[in-house]
């Protein structure tokens, strides 16, 4: 992104928000298969009416941590966004904005210094300084910590307080992507002393966190709730919690989370089975379910290439036995989109239109061929081999999914084995190198936090810590490497289509089809947004009372 552009967006606090209130609709998704449409996109839900003493909110999974180190999925995003801030916000439009941040400006290639936002208190009451801030980015640079977000820092040489509001990063190497981080879990700031005193503990069931969000940790009951209070002293009156209490409720079981919603149980939730979509369209007596902006693809993410998947036959001749019209209908109810690319084009934003087309339109489309599947297979001399396939009951989709290409490796001569985990132990095979080992296949929903398409595809990188199977491509790492250091926006675009071309004619991962966020609001609460910036924006202070 250019430094210019980002100057302006950060100098002027309203920057980047859709100037549109109610529940304005901006345009149809998905169609049913039969031509109609299936839903349709909001902006954002009714205004509260009032405050509320509290509301609760459904979670499939334990979050892994609290610590935004390690905060890698959607349970642990989805609460300490509420908790957290970082430098920088993402907004419902998906654009940038101020947030601890207020400014940043690029002097030259290798340095990025930032404007810290005075006035700004942790919930200890403690004033956020260019210690803190500097303190919290280290430590993603600290090999002891073992950031799942370390690649985001890669080609950072050092993090230094350069004034009292002042922080400096020096590059190793021009990057014109960190940024885009720094809106989401690489941004936080966490205090200093906090961190020093916590140690190992931090972010845990125990000690919490102590950030600058409009809701403050209160506790953590292992496999039940995280509960929340609001922090009077927020820095930002516009979002200042219009709830006195939040609990999100750990909820694995999809029916039981359902009934919950459907009965008043729980207030709320995102990531909506889309089995149960269709049914609580229908009961408008116990709230209303919303769909919005997504950066999501749903893939296939082959995590051992020195097995039955190494040769790139047996993983294009996977992708051609999946019938993905018919797995979208019957697992995903038509809530979803085919896509042949591992990114939304809305991620694309900083490139020009014609590019974005050339970069889709570049994409080895992988159409449903049954015959010529089990010829490859065939070809390889990979018939007979086993695959062990490694997932858990999400939801319903999960299941429907998990079967049907298990049925399609069977169906070309594979031998499936299905691997079922438990939902918290299922997210641990995206950070843990261990719980992946005897893993050939599992199913990611995997969402970018930013408007750069270089996010996803610089993970496929050699020894990144997301390229699951091991992958490696010279010219792949060249291409995403040169794009990083590129300050063109539609030039850095253009050579990210290049890898993205790469990565689809290896088929290092598999692209199925692209969701929807949705989002249930029952019939009590109302304010929040149906976008995946809910990840990375305090959602949980916009909800109050109808």
């Amino acid at each position: 992104m250019r430094a210019g552009r980002w100057t302006a967006l950060v100098a002027t606090a309203v920057v980047g928000a859709l100037a549109l209130s109610g529940c304005g609709r901006i345009g149809n998704a998905a169609g049913d298969g039969d031509g109609g449409a299936k839903f349709t996109l909001s902006e954002t839900s009714p205004a509260p009416s009032k405050e509320i003493d509290s509301f609760s909110w459904a979670m499939y999974a334990e979050p892994f941590s609290l610590d935004y180190a390690y905060a890698f999925d959607y349970p642990d995003n989805t609460i300490l966004s509420n908790i957290c801030d970082s430098l920088f916000r993402w907004n419902k439009d998906l654009t940038v904005s101020p947030g601890l941040a207020t400014k940043v400006d690029n002097p030259d290639p290798l340095h990025w210094v930032y404007t810290i936002r005075q006035g700004v208190k942790f919930h200890d009451e403690t004033v956020m300084t260019a210690d803190d801030v500097v303190a919290s980015l280290r430590r993603h640079l600290d090999e002891k910590v073992g950031s799942f977000w370390a690649s985001a820092f890669q080609n950072v040489e050092s993090i230094d307080k350069t004034g009292p509001y002042q922080v400096t990063i020096t590059m190793a190497k021009p990057d014109y992507t960190l940024n885009s981080a720094l809106v989401g879990a690489p941004g936080v700031v966490e205090s200093a002393k906090t961190l020093a005193k916590d140690g190992k503990d931090y972010g845990n069931s125990a000690a919490g966190v102590n950030c600058t969000g409009p809701f403050k940790f209160d506790s953590w009951d292992a496999g039940e709730s995280v509960n929340l209070s609001r922090f009077d002293d927020y820095w930002d009156p516009k979002l200042k919690a219009k709830a006195k209490h939040v609990s999100f409720k750990i909820l694995s079981d999809a029916s039981a989370r359902i009934n919950a919603l459907q009965t008043g149980e729980i207030d709320g939730a995102f990531m909506i089975p889309s089995n149960a979509a269709d049914i609580l369209k229908a009961n408008t007596d116990a709230g209303t379910l919303y769909f919005g902006r997504d950066t999501t693809v749903q893939s296939l993410v082959f995590t051992d290439l020195a097995g039955t998947f190494k040769d790139v036959r047996v993983r294009k001749a996977l992708m051609m036995a999946i019938n993905r019209p018919a797995l979208i209908k019957a697992a995903e109810q038509g809530y979803a989109k085919p896509t042949d690319a591992l990114t939304t084009r809305n991620v694309w934003g900083a490139a020009k239109p014609s590019t974005v087309d050339e970069a889709f339109k570049g994409l080895a489309p992988l159409d449903y061929n049954l015959d010529e599947a089990r010829k490859l297979v065939k070809e390889a001399g990979a018939s007979g081999k086993k695959v062990v396939f490694s997932t858990a009951s999400l939801s319903a989709a999960f299941d429907i999914e998990t079967r049907a290409i298990a049925s399609a490796a069977k169906d070309i001569g594979l031998v499936p084995e299905i691997r079922t985990m438990s939902n918290d132990k299922y997210t641990t095979l995206f950070s843990d190198p261990e719980a992946r080992k005897g893993t050939d296949l599992v199913l990611t929903s995997w969402y970018l936090s930013s408007t750069e398409p270089l996010e996803m595809y610089s993970v496929l990188r050699t020894g990144d810590f997301s390229n699951y199977g091991g992958w490696s491509s010279p010219k792949y790492d060249a291409l995403v490497n040169q794009a990083i250091g590129t300050k063109d926006p539609d030039q850095r675009a253009k050579l990210t289509a290049q890898a993205a071309k790469i990565a689809s004619d290896e088929v290092v991962w598999g692209p199925l089809y692209e969701t929807v966020t949705s989002m249930w609001l029952g019939k009590r609460i109302t304010g929040a947004d149906p976008s995946i910036n809910y990840m990375y924006y305090p959602w949980a202070a916009q909800i109050g009372g109808r």
